[in-house]
């Protein structure tokens, strides 16, 4: 079974200008956590490890790392990078969610995968 993550150019480019100014990190760490409103948060951060479980994907120019636990719930999510106004943020496309809180910031899924 393939798992898959996507970055859209505009996420690309953010993390890419993220990374040249840490060239000590081995990649971008995504992933999730037990949070919020809704039970589970992404977690989007630089790594400067990428341990023998994870799971690396060479996307853009840029290495995204995943660690087995996160993996099944964030399997085929499209990352982006958008700005509306004076905020800007990384947005989450998961196939696998089927809820999210009213802020956008948590989300659900049916049953452990």
């Amino acid at each position: 079974m393939s798992m898959a993550i996507q970055l859209t150019e505009s996420a690309a480019a953010r993390m890419r200008e993220y990374l040249a100014k840490h060239p000590h990190a081995a990649g971008v760490r995504f992933g999730i956590r037990k949070t919020g409103c809704s039970g589970f948060g992404y977690t989007v951060d630089l790594t400067d490890a990428i341990a023998a479980e994870d799971r690396v994907f060479d996307l853009e120019g840029v290495k995204v790392v995943v660690d087995p636990k996160s993996l099944p719930f964030v399997d085929g999510t499209r990352i982006d990078f958008e700005r509306q106004g004076l905020n800007a943020s990384f947005v989450f496309h998961n196939p696998n969610a089927t809820g999210q809180c009213g802020c956008g910031e948590s989300f659900t899924v049916d049953a452990p995968v």
